[in-house]
């Protein structure tokens, strides 16, 4: 259900695309995303930073691609987003000496860890309450994990344009919908096994 809801406007914006046309899907993505916010808002008493700039380049974009009915405007928006990613990585890392990449993946983590205590409260009266910060994974890593992560958003963001302007519009909007997604999945999963030796085995 999470996974659908993080993903709605874009499943949305797909689906009016496929039955109407770029401007019609663009309109209900810029809507969906302010739906998605105020769930989020009510549900959590604040919006993430994340979907404050996804909102954001949409409206600007998305209403430039309406009012104008340029399709080229809004194809630029995953590139404007994840050039920002990879560029605030970079940024946070080497003037801020903050790793982003670090702070997300403990994120994911401790959540993980959560589930296993959990589960292990149902045959344990005491199990260990271990942070994702005590794991015991090298600064190196979280280093070279974040300028990976870094290579990785520049990457998408030149693609996107590639696709954007020598591609056919059908091709580029199955690739916004579905090849971003499966890049990002393809990327997590490939994250979490270069750390997998480093979590704590069940008991």
């Amino acid at each position: 259900m999470a996974f659908i809801l993080e993903y709605l406007p874009l499943i949305l914006f797909f689906a009016v695309f496929k039955l109407l046309d770029i401007f019609w899907a663009t309109g209900v993505l810029i809507f969906a995303s302010l739906i998605q916010m105020t769930w989020q808002y009510f549900k959590h008493g604040k919006v993430s930073q994340r979907h404050w700039i996804f909102f954001a380049i949409a409206l600007l974009l998305g209403g430039m691609t309406i009012l104008f009915q340029d399709e080229k405007f809004i194809m630029w928006k995953a590139t404007i987003i994840y050039a920002s990613l990879g560029a605030s990585l970079l940024i946070s890392h080497y003037l801020l000496g903050k790793n982003l990449t670090k702070k997300a993946l403990l994120g994911i983590l401790d959540s993980a860890i959560k589930q296993m205590h959990q589960t292990s409260e149902d045959t344990d009266s005491q199990p260990s309450r271990q942070k994702a910060e005590d794991l015991p994974i090298p600064t190196a890593l979280y280093e070279q994990l974040n300028l990976a992560w870094s290579i990785l958003f520049f990457f998408i963001a030149v693609l996107n344009l590639v696709i954007a302007y020598y591609f056919p519009l059908d091709f580029w909007v199955n690739f916004k919908v579905f090849g971003l997604m499966a890049i990002t999945f393809v990327a997590v999963m490939l994250t979490i096994a270069t750390v997998s030796k480093y979590l704590p085995e069940d008991e």
